[in-house]
């Protein structure tokens, strides 16, 4: 039950983008890098699960961003894809330089690119159609897109706040969402208005991502049943640990040799495993954070040690343009 908060409403950094990633605490992920070549222009976290090694947030050094989030299907048709959904914001953030959103969009509906996959929406665009005047924004497909002419978009105005979960996007029957966006924007105004350092800011909006309305798990309550209620929280603290037993691999001999059993990825032990904060200021300066709250074998991290900051000049980025102000 990811969740990815977008906001316009702070002066010096037009651009916020928050994001909590909520998954099987076993499932293998690379922490936040600069990717291998070919593709060294792109910085984020990717699955280590499925070989194609898709990833739910990225950032190129040009200003292409994307951030993934799960569709809770009731479709059986729809629920599981052949096809890793990380693939698709790989896509956007592998394109060529002179594709569009518009462009991109056209090319995942009409070749079938968002067909195969389980639901998901994506946000995606470059940070200058967001900071710069003029702007498109941002922009959302998912599997339900039907056409390029129901793309939606937001960012393209200031002050404005968007939360986008695991159903679609303007939803607003989530508790996490609503919340977010309220959280967020109330969280800048204080900032704002206090002055604060940038420091200062990303601790207030980790605040957001970590405040925790999670309705306890009842008494032989379902794990699947259970699943329902991620949608009140921001935060998603450890869940199902108790029965990580039950979801165990079967051990397996080789030789004399017992190895010890392998814990299956996508079952058992579930929450907020990472944290990320990107900034990006007039001047074109993105500033990303990654907190790691879980290692892969599921262990909690000591506050701070699972950080991972990168800071960088957006390529090609015309500062005449940048606006002078926002309104907050």
């Amino acid at each position: 039950m990811c969740i990815a908060i977008i906001t316009t409403a702070h002066p010096e950094y037009p651009l916020i983008i928050l994001n909590n990633r909520d998954e099987y605490l076993h499932r293998p992920t690379q922490e936040a890098t600069w990717w291998p070549a070919p593709d060294s222009n792109i910085l984020g976290g990717y699955d280590l699960h499925r070989p194609a090694h898709g990833t739910w947030l990225g950032v190129t050094r040009q200003g292409r961003i994307a951030v993934l989030t799960n569709y809770r299907e009731e479709n059986e048709e729809f629920v599981i894809g052949a096809r890793s959904r990380g693939l698709i914001p790989n896509a956007w953030l592998k394109a060529d330089s002179n594709e569009t959103t518009e462009l991109f969009a056209k090319t995942m509906i009409e070749r079938d690119g968002v067909k195969g996959v389980g639901g998901f929406s994506l946000c995606y665009g470059i940070a200058q159609d967001v900071v710069q005047p003029g702007g498109k924004g941002l922009a959302i497909i998912s599997n339900r897109t039907p056409d390029v002419q129901h793309l939606i978009r937001l960012g393209a105005e200031r002050n404005e706040t968007c939360a986008l979960s695991n159903a679609a996007y303007g939803d607003r029957s989530w508790p996490k969402v609503v919340n977010g966006e309220q959280w967020t924007q109330a969280a800048v105004e204080e900032s704002v208005k206090n002055h604060e350092t940038r420091d200062q800011l990303v601790e207030r909006l980790l605040g957001v991502l970590s405040t925790d309305t999670m309705p306890k798990q009842k008494e032989n309550e379902d794990w699947d049943m259970y699943l329902n209620q991620l949608r009140h929280s921001v935060f998603i603290p450890e869940c199902n640990r108790d029965h990580l037993d039950e979801h165990k691999m079967p051990a397996h001999e080789v030789g004399d040799v017992v190895k010890h059993r392998a814990v299956d990825a996508t079952s058992g032990c579930y929450g907020t495993q990472k944290q990320i904060v990107i900034l990006v200021d007039r001047q074109g300066k993105m500033f990303y954070l990654e907190r790691t709250l879980f290692d892969n074998d599921a262990l909690p991290v000591e506050k701070g040690k699972g950080d991972r900051t990168f800071e960088f000049q957006i390529e090609g980025w015309n500062s005449d343009t940048a606006p002078l102000s926002a309104k907050c």
